[in-house]
């Protein structure tokens, strides 16, 4: 077992990674500070996870809400099933809620703890890749709108997250390469050794081996809380470097309909996108494209954005992006491998790298 801290004062609070995390009752302990406990799941998750971690629970109330797995149905009226539970049980303001499952799980369990009776505990319990070392960690909660991918939503920082790197095992082949999307992200931004590291590791992941997957979201999640103890709510850019390819690929999922592409998906094309444009702005260059295009490709992942989503769709899609200030948009791009900024771009660059499109997978 691992344990990492994000450091935020009196809010501070430990990621533990490891094998078997899932059945610490002494973790979750630590972090539940209430005698009402509601676990919020899904229908995939909840029959694999939910008894073990129910029988880990010594508090005198708990109760559990399942909603329907999958990204369409993280909006307002199933946010509202999560506060009908919390009202049918009776929950009070020192209750604790549980996130067990992936991103959106926790995204709409996290908003409903920053929403019910203005502030309660919660936990995270990731069961995916890309939640264990993204949308855990950092504390920003939402659900989406249909103009729209998380926007609306709200900053509330769990008591603890709980990574159990085996449930990893049960993952569909797709979901894992979606998280690793992410995890390629921390070295594309800040990370190169780690980027190197992902280059060299590659097989060992895609095959699943412990050590190798544990490791990586040892250093994601270290990533990760450096910048969230260092700009928590998004003031100074830092933290909106985390969003490298988030603009692309939001605009992907919002006019596809969310749950056509899985998060990671997208982001990954929206990760070469924004290589694509970096290196229009001659920032990178073209091998520096082709070798994030190759590690996205090995990783399983799509690099070419739907044909059917033309470069006006992007363009309104896009414009609907937390980014956006003083109604001009803000991209994150690469300076180098290893560094990214946040930065504006020219209309027409931008235009060239969406009308790019299929050809982003073969050449540039």
């Amino acid at each position: 077992m691992h344990t990492l801290e994000v450091s935020l004062g009196d809010r501070s609070y430990p990621i533990h990674i490891g094998a078997g995390a899932l059945l610490r009752a002494d973790l979750l302990a630590s972090a539940l500070r209430g005698r009402q406990v509601l676990i919020v799941s899904n229908s995939t998750v909840a029959p694999l996870y939910l008894a073990r971690l129910k029988a880990l629970l010594t508090t005198s109330q708990v109760a559990e809400c399942i909603l329907p797995d999958g990204e369409q149905f993280k909006d307002m009226a199933h946010l509202d099933v999560i506060f009908t539970a919390l009202l049918t049980h009776r929950f009070n303001r020192d209750c604790t809620l549980i996130a067990l499952g992936g991103g959106v799980v926790g995204d709409m369990t996290g908003f409903a703890a920053a929403s019910y009776q203005r502030g309660v505990d919660f936990i995270q319990v990731p069961t995916t890749l890309l939640s264990q070392v993204d949308s855990s960690v950092g504390g920003k909660t939402g659900v989406n709108h249909a103009l729209g991918k998380n926007m609306i939503g709200a900053f509330k920082q769990p008591n603890a997250v709980l990574i159990d790197t085996d449930v990893l095992q049960t993952l569909p082949d797709r979901e894992l390469s979606a998280g690793l999307a992410e995890v390629i992200k921390y070295g594309l931004i800040r990370d190169l050794p780690f980027l190197e590291w992902l280059e060299a590791s590659m097989p060992r992941l895609l095959a699943r081996e412990p050590l190798a997957l544990a490791e990586a979201i040892r250093r994601s999640c270290e990533n990760k809380a450096e910048v969230v103890a260092a700009d928590e709510f998004e003031q100074n850019d830092l933290r909106a470097l985390l969003n490298l390819g988030h603009t692309f690929g939001h605009a992907i999922e919002t006019g596809m309909g969310y749950g056509a592409w899985l998060h990671g998906e997208a982001v990954a094309t929206g990760m070469l996108m924004a290589a694509d444009l970096s290196a229009r702005m001659g920032w990178l260059a073209l091998d520096d494209v082709a070798r994030v295009r190759h590690l996205l490709l090995q990783a399983g992942l799509p690099v070419m954005p739907p044909a059917e989503l033309g470069v006006e769709e992007l363009m309104r899609h896009m414009a609907v992006d937390k980014k956006v200030k003083n109604g001009e948009l803000r991209l994150v791009l690469l300076t180098h491998i290893g560094t990214a900024v946040v930065s504006a771009a020219p209309e027409l660059l931008l235009r060239e790298t969406l009308a790019a499109g299929s050809r982003l997978g073969v050449s540039l």
